[in-house]
């Protein structure tokens, strides 16, 4: 259910570009429940009225849309429509794209797909959001980042590329914006997400501890939390993880399933593994499919997104 901390609707709105099922549905309901009218965008919008329906029953107000990050007609055309439900106070860049991939299986077009989801599609979304905020001096725009934003990891060329990208184009974005009034953030989710596709990939035992795994509702919070500093104490860059990130898991089956930070790469609107898109009128997976065995198969340790 969507908490009402605040019933009061604002006149104001929020955008989350890859409003996947866990962290971007939990940022909705995060700013929703504070009155503010949420915008979210996937490739498949029909999969958030559920979200929509939800937020409504509990009085807030989302709308969903279907949404390619990856154009920039689309994105001046989703930011557009949020402007005019209400003056943009917030735009959270939330797309995936992780990609395991052997470096010799890894293809120039799943490198470059990569690259337009992770990187290019949030620079699209950061200079859209910030000409619409610029003229009224004020505004938050958020990146979700990764392990692979400051690391590189085996298999994950393209992903950390991609994620280093993004993450440098927040920096640069930071410096500009900043003194005109925008506040640029961008967040490390650096551990596994508690869902059901995680534990199953990681080989967690149904009686995991609590918060051993990020509650999508956590991270929203930081959201919040990061749209609320007052600007003379601005944070850009935060980086999360549950305390018990380097203690062994309960095994399972006699299987000894390692550390928390063992946890497989972050999905949230692209899990399992995202579509690199279309071509040729047909909607592709990552292909050639990496051989078999390239994705270490749980429990075996691998690298929460590189």
């Amino acid at each position: 259910m969507v908490r009402q901390d605040n019933k009061a609707q604002r006149n104001a709105s929020v955008a989350i570009i890859g409003a996947g099922d866990f962290i971007g549905a939990a940022i909705a309901r995060r700013f929703a429940a504070d009155g503010y009218a949420v915008h979210g965008g996937r490739r498949g919008g029909e999969k958030l009225a559920p979200l929509a329906e939800e937020i409504a029953a509990s009085g807030g107000r989302f709308v969903g849309h279907t949404l390619d990050a990856r154009s920039e007609e689309a994105i001046t055309h989703f930011l557009s429509a949020v402007e005019a439900d209400a003056p943009l106070a917030a735009c959270i860049f939330n797309v995936g794209a992780n990609v395991n991939f052997p470096l010799l299986d890894t293809t120039e077009r799943v490198f470059r797909k990569v690259w337009e989801m992770a990187c290019y599609a949030g620079f699209l979304s950061g200079r859209e959001a910030a000409r619409l905020m610029l003229p009224r001096g004020t505004g938050s725009i958020f990146f979700t980042g990764a392990t692979a934003s400051v690391r590189g990891g085996k298999g994950y060329a393209a992903f950390a590329s991609a994620k280093a990208g993004l993450r440098a184009t927040a920096q640069a974005m930071a410096r500009e914006l900043g003194p005109q009034g925008i506040h640029v953030a961008h967040l490390v989710i650096d551990s596994g997400v508690d869902t059901a596709w995680v534990r199953e990939r990681m080989g967690a035992p149904d009686d995991l501890p609590p918060d051993r795994l990020m509650n999508p509702s956590s991270i929203a919070d930081t959201y919040w939390m990061l749209h609320n500093q007052p600007r003379d104490a601005w944070t850009h860059e935060l980086d999360l993880r549950p305390f018990g990130e380097t203690k062994p898991l309960p095994s399972k089956g006699g299987v000894g399933v390692g550390a928390i930070n063992t946890a497989p790469p972050y999905h949230d609107d692209t899990h399992p593994s995202p579509s690199l898109g279309r071509e040729g009128g047909k909607e592709e997976s990552p292909c050639p499919t990496p051989p078999s065995g390239s994705i270490s198969p749980a429990p075996m340790p691998i690298s929460y997104t590189a």
